[in-house]
């Protein structure tokens, strides 16, 4: 078993090969760093996570990491669910933060645009207040 925390990478929003790029940008760096065990995808984004559809990405070929740099669309899917507030969605925080760690994930990587940023930023203050 390996000792070393995982990362997790998803996507939302507008799929596009720039944030197909991201994603490939996080998975090779985050291998690289050494600090890192495993990749995990969550497929559709925060939807993936909930639904714990997670994959193993950094078990994929280099070089098909590397084609993510120029694959159009949204490569481990996008969804545009949004969290609410802690207050108004409790639960979906409490499932996100099991998921993490039943997969021993302390890395979140989360690609899109601003609602991206917004369910990346509550789970980070989740996070740092467990």
């Amino acid at each position: 078993m390996n000792s070393k925390a995982n990362a997790i990478v998803a996507q939302s929003g507008g799929p596009t090969a720039v944030i197909n790029s991201s994603v490939c940008g996080v998975i090779q760096e985050a291998m690289k760093s050494g600090k890192i065990g495993r990749v995990i995808g969550a497929t559709n984004g925060i939807l993936g996570v909930l639904g714990e559809d997670l994959f193993d990405i950094s078990a994929e070929k280099p070089e098909a990491i590397e084609a993510l740099k120029q694959t159009p669309a949204a490569a481990i899917g996008s969804c545009r669910y949004k969290l609410k507030s802690l207050e108004e969605s409790r639960a979906d925080f409490e499932r996100v933060l099991d998921v993490f760690g039943a997969h021993n994930i302390r890395y979140f990587f989360y690609a899109g645009g601003n609602d991206s940023m917004d369910t990346a930023d509550k789970v980070n203050k989740l996070a740092a207040d467990a």
